[in-house]
This record gives C-alpha cells, structure tokens and sequence, in this order.
C-alpha cells in the first residue's frame, strides 16, 4: 500500500475507462504511455493432481531448486474479461509450431498421476500454433490455439473501435519437455521456427486480421520513409494515440535464431506483421525487452529517453502475491518502461488466506493507463486522455 501513496505523489496525468475520447494528449506518441500487460495472459492453473505430482518431486528434491511448481499456480480469466473489467492493454502467448497437428495433443503428465492424457479438443489434431506454457505438465490455457486467441481479440477491438492500443508480446517457443528431458519417453518434442513458420506465423495474423493488416501497427508503418525502424523510431516517428486508436501491435519475444530467421530477407521486419525484442543500435530495434527493472533500471530509462518502447516486469513465479511485496512493482512502475507486465492485475482468488497477500498491480486511483514521465517528458500537464 505504501507503494500507492507514492504513487500517487508523482505528477502524471492518467487515462480513464470513460468520457470523451478525443483531447489534447490524443497527440501524444505509442512510446509516450506505460500500460499495464498481463504475463501469460492464457494461462489456467494446471491440472490439481499434476500440479500436486509436481511439488512432491520438487519436495524430495527431484526436481532443478530453480523450478519450484509453486510458480505456475497462478491463473488468468479470458483475454475479453482482461480488456473491458481490468483495463489490460497488454497481453502475452506463448506459442508452439505445430506444422501438421496434434504435437502436444497427448499430455503426458496426467498419464503420471492416471488420467486420460488425450486431449479432446479437436483443434490440438489441426495444424497451426498452439498456446502452451509448458508441454505435457502445464497445458490449460483459456485459448488452445494462437488463431483462436486473434479470433477473440479482434471481435473485442472491433466492438471498441476507439480503444487505446494493445501490445500483444508473442513468445515463440522451441523448448518442450521432450526436448530437454531425454530420459522419459512419449514427452512432446518442438518444431523448429524455421522460415516457413515465420512466414506461417504472418499468415495466421493476416488471416484474422485481414492481409492489410488495417488493424495493426506494422514495423512498415512505422519505419515511414526512414532508411531503418531504428532511424525512424530514434525520430519519434511513432504513430499518435489518434492513429493507434482500435489497433494492436504484435512483438516477437524470441531468441537470436528466430528473429534472424524473421529478419531474413525483410530488413528492419519490412513487409512483416509483427515487430521483434531487438537491441539498440541495429537497424529493426524498436522494442527492447528489460525483464528486471533492478539490474535493468538505468538501462531502461536510457532506452526510453532515446525513443524506444521497452517492457518490464513487475513480478514472476508467485513470490510477490505470496509475500505482499510490491518492491518490484514499484521499480518496473518508476523505471518508465511503457509495458509492465504482471500475473497479477486482479488480486489471487486466495488472496487474505493462509500464505497469500493482496497484492495486485495497479496504476495510484486505478487508472486505465498512464503518460510515461520521460519518453513525454514536458507534455504531463496537457489534459485527460479518454478511452
């Protein structure tokens, strides 16, 4: 609580659910708001049993220390339910490549503790990318299926026409069970993200969201005339609010392999739907990712100040909603970065029982969204932006 009243000292104007939508501060930039995103905003608490399988393993020490189960317990509610009760305006999926279908459709670990491990959704049998933390042991997840999740949240942006802009952060995974545990058989193995399922990866935005992509915010609209999207985005050259109004923009959270993959043949992501966590000083940065705002804080005010649009984190693997500790909030909240993300923008279903605080990040008064001190540096006292 502490955390709140400080909060709310700083001198900042914030966005609210209702009123005009239209004002001064429509003029402000995509990089000159902070938004609070949700982390794995697909994610279902797994299956009980499994779940308790797990920390009887982790119990009798067979399992990493640095992966204790009690990180996974934690859940979301629907994408839709994140946007219009919570004022989410940041999202992450974890993808799969699943070229031919039915990769992850056996869940081995519910064969551990004598359940059918056989899904029966008939979309885990179809080709396309598939939403999953952790293959065979923390599988559920309020979207099986990446063109499902875009399904939902296109029929939300085109019911709010006017919304503020969403950041969509896709995880692109290659790092199933199978592939990192070889001593046990049948565990799902990953498919590459090779060219053809980058391109696959376009595809499916595209068949959603149209092959204009109109709904979108693309590294092309951006770039604009500039040599590079980093030129352009060293400029300011970030669409208004006006412009990003009823849009979203998609980032690829990967690793070197995949977003040279991404890259190839498109420099600066030229003709490509999404953007890609990218470092400064190459021609496609635009997004960085600064997943610690202790070790990352100066980095990541330096990276806002010079133009660019950075996410952090405010908490991981259930410490904080255990402990009521709201120190890294405060620290991802103070470093500026335009995306926080968090698993908890609604307090844990436990929350003031046994082991389990309160905690729930939130902007001082619960504001929607708020204008970013330092990429709007001089531009606070302009007036209210509405959504």
């Amino acid at each position: 609580m502490k955390y709140f009243i400080l909060l709310s000292a700083v001198a900042f104007l914030s966005l609210s659910f209702s009123g005009d939508k239209f004002g001064a501060t429509d003029d402000l930039k995509l990089n000159q708001i902070q938004v609070i995103a949700s982390h794995n905003s697909y994610h279902l608490r797994t299956d009980k049993a499994v779940l308790r399988f797990l920390k009887n393993l982790y119990g009798m020490h067979l399992m990493p220390k640095d992966l204790n189960p009690q990180g996974i317990d934690y859940t979301n509610v629907p994408l839709t339910e994140q946007f219009e009760k919570y004022g989410v305006r940041g999202i992450e999926l974890d993808i799969y490549n699943d070229p031919t279908g039915g990769r992850f459709a056996d869940r081995r670990g519910l064969a551990w503790v004598w359940k059918r491990s056989r899904s029966k959704d008939p979309d885990m049998m179809k080709p396309g990318f598939k939403i999953i933390h952790i293959s065979d042991f923390d599988f559920n997840s309020t979207n099986a299926t990446f063109k499902g999740a875009l399904q939902e949240i296109k029929k939300w942006s085109d019911a709010h026409p006017d919304h503020l802009p969403v950041f969509i952060n896709v995880e692109t995974k290659t790092d199933a069970t199978g592939d990192v545990i070889h001593q046990l058989h049948k565990l799902a193995k990953s498919a590459p993200f090779d060219s053809a399922a980058v391109d696959a990866l376009d595809m499916e935005v595209k068949s959603v969201f149209g092959n204009d992509l109109n709904g979108v915010i693309t590294p092309d609209q951006v770039r604009g005339t500039y040599v590079s999207l980093e030129q352009a985005v060293l400029a300011g050259h970030w669409p208004t609010l006006r412009e990003a109004r009823g849009k979203v923009v998609f980032v690829i959270d990967a690793g070197g392999d995949v977003r040279n993959v991404y890259l190839k043949g498109h420099p600066s992501y030229s003709g490509r739907a999404m953007f890609v966590y990218s470092d400064p000083g190459t021609p496609e940065a635009a997004f960085v990712i600064c997943n610690d705002p202790f070790s990352d804080y100066a980095r990541i005010q330096q990276c806002v100040k010079q133009g660019y649009i950075v996410r952090s984190r405010c908490d991981g693997e259930t410490v904080q909603a255990r402990k009521g500790d709201y120190t890294q909030m405060y620290k991802a909240m103070t470093s500026w970065a335009q995306i926080i993300s968090t698993d908890y923008y609604k307090p844990d279903a436990r929350a003031g029982t046994k082991g389990w605080s309160t905690y729930q990040v939130k902007f001082a008064n619960g504001e929607l969204v708020r204008i970013d001190s330092i990429s709007a540096e001089g531009k606070t006292n302009i007036g209210l932006v509405k959504e």
